[in-house]
């Protein structure tokens, strides 16, 4: 593995919580496909991990619930020949997919009046595309 995976700030995946399952891949490959597990299957116990902040956990816990089988989230990865390759691209994958679940909520958005000045713009425009429009259409012609 190239690291920790970064979830953010200064929380990681942590190594020894991560189960890992490989199984023949349906996906690209050539002779040696029939041959050699290159799918992977990532598991991450999300309910019993120790490595979260409980806000985080709690968090994600409701926001993948239904991803969760019995608190575990699962990923595969099978794009590509190598085990090594989907093995990167489903632990990144991994921390992706809990760094979202784990972001704090987008802060309430306060409203706001429409300054008047804009509103009257807005209504005198249409006016004139009114008349522009109303002009094109040729009922006084003789």
């Amino acid at each position: 593995m190239s690291g920790p995976y970064v979830i953010r700030g200064s929380v990681s995946l942590p190594e020894a919580e991560l189960m890992w399952r490989f199984s023949r891949s349906s996906g690209p490959g050539g002779q040696h496909v029939n041959t050699s597990d290159s799918q992977v299957e990532l598991r991450f116990d999300l309910a019993g991990t120790q490595a979260l902040p409980e806000a985080w956990k709690r968090r994600a816990l409701e926001r993948l619930s239904g991803r969760l089988v019995d608190g575990v989230v699962s990923v595969r990865a099978s794009e590509h020949r190598s085990q090594w390759r989907n093995r990167e691209t489903a632990a990144v994958r991994l921390a992706a997919l809990l760094a979202e679940a784990t972001a704090p909520p987008p802060k309430p958005r306060r409203a706001t009046r429409i300054p008047r000045g804009i509103n009257e713009r807005r209504l005198r425009e249409k006016k004139q595309r009114s008349e522009t429009k109303r002009g094109r259409s040729g009922r006084n012609w003789s």
